[in-house]
């Protein structure tokens, strides 16, 4: 599985971003997809996931802000950032998981700044 993120950039506080993360590969049925956020010199932290149901699962901090949705015609997870501030600075990482195992994208960073 190869997992291809985009939608990264640039944008003031206040501002939004949509991240997207699609997938590829020869197993294609993902159980959970998710995205994770890491700060300089820090471990990765869960973001967001969602579910084969569709259902939404957010950090804290995320919640309100944040929507997570997937489509697995396409599949992809899609990442609805609003409202960001620049805390939410970070490089931004896809993560799904099949029945067996789970696979990381590359990343995108997402910078909040004026």
């Amino acid at each position: 599985v190869q997992l291809q993120a985009s939608g990264g950039g640039l944008v003031q506080p206040g501002g939004s971003l949509r991240l997207s993360c699609a997938a590829s590969g020869s197993v294609l049925e993902f159980k959970v997809m998710g995205w994770y956020r890491q700060f300089p010199g820090k471990e990765r932290e869960f973001t967001a996931s969602t579910g084969v149901d569709g259902s939404p699962d957010y950090a804290d901090s995320m919640k309100g802000r944040f929507t997570i949705s997937r489509d697995d015609a396409e599949n992809t997870v899609y990442l609805q950032m609003n409202s960001l501030k620049p805390e939410d600075t970070a490089i931004y990482y896809c993560r799904v998981f099949t029945v067996e195992r789970d696979y990381w994208g590359k990343g995108t960073q997402v910078t909040v700044s004026s």
